[in-house]
């Protein structure tokens, strides 16, 4: 199923906002959420379960905690409740994550 049947497309006018998706650069229309942003970019996973079942924005709304990224050093931000902010660092999480933001091993 592609991006654009399962969800409505952005508007392409208007201000951007740059920002660093996985160490690349990227960029998305101002005043969208980073699983706004995420989703208009490629559409795939957010973050990986521990078996590396991939995940992403689900319900949109902070209920469901399927789009936890990391968002400027700290893990498990919801995606869907985070706007898209200029020169904001996003990674994608993959595997758990402890309680105090470290990697479980």
């Amino acid at each position: 199923m592609s991006v654009a049947s399962r969800f409505r497309t952005l508007p392409e006018t208007g201000a951007r906002v740059a920002f660093i998706l996985d160490g690349a650069p990227a960029s998305a229309p101002a005043g969208v959420t980073v699983a706004a942003a995420l989703l208009a970019h490629s559409g795939g996973w957010t973050r990986q379960t521990a078996t590396g079942a991939p995940r992403t924005a689900f319900c949109m709304m902070g209920v469901c905690f399927d789009c936890l990224v990391e968002i400027d050093g700290t893990p498990n931000t919801q995606a869907c409740m985070t706007l898209l902010r200029e020169g904001m660092t996003v990674r994608r999480q993959t595997g758990l994550r402890g309680l105090s933001g470290g990697q479980n091993g």
